[in-house]
């Protein structure tokens, strides 16, 4: 997993972050937090950038965003769809969701739309066992899927994008 070296992020927006923080000893969890809510994702030079502020090697800095599934080095989509896996999703279908939403957008789990509108996450456990199969899209939950309404969640969402430019 290698972090996102290729724009200038605007380091001026860690400063509160990094002033109130950058002492704190174990504190680096809590910065990275704070930066990925900034950013939106660890982009390589605020890794840099809080390295050099907390007197951290990037290496060490590195090494945390990358243990911690939290954490994601590379931009995300507009709209993050969590695809549960678990137990009761498996045995209802999640597959077969999966499949859908894969051809539909043409991305696989882990991935961004080349629009940059959608990200698929496929996650262990929604802990929403009794709407199987499940997904939430941002902060919303769509429960009792199959692959046809998954699809129509996601062509009402990209209608409403295009209809709002």
């Amino acid at each position: 997993m290698s972090c996102q070296c290729h724009r200038e992020s605007d380091l001026s927006l860690l400063e509160g972050v990094l002033k109130k923080h950058a002492k704190e000893k174990g504190s680096l969890i809590t910065i990275l937090q704070k930066a990925q809510d900034i950013y939106g994702y660890l982009p390589c030079d605020v890794i840099y950038h809080i390295a050099a502020e907390t007197g951290n090697t990037p290496a060490k800095v590195m090494g945390v965003a990358t243990f911690y599934t939290q954490f994601r080095l590379t931009p995300v989509g507009k709209y993050m769809i969590m695809l549960c896996q678990g137990t009761a999703c498996h045995v209802n279908g999640a597959k077969r969701i999966e499949a859908a939403i894969t051809e539909e957008l043409g991305i696989s789990d882990g991935e961004t739309t080349k629009d940059g509108l959608f990200t698929l996450k496929c996650v262990a456990c929604l802990g929403c066992c009794s709407l199987s199969p499940v997904m939430m899209i941002n902060e919303d939950t769509y429960g009792s899927l199959t692959p046809e309404k998954a699809v129509r969640i996601l062509r009402d969402i990209r209608e409403k994008e295009e209809s709002s430019q």
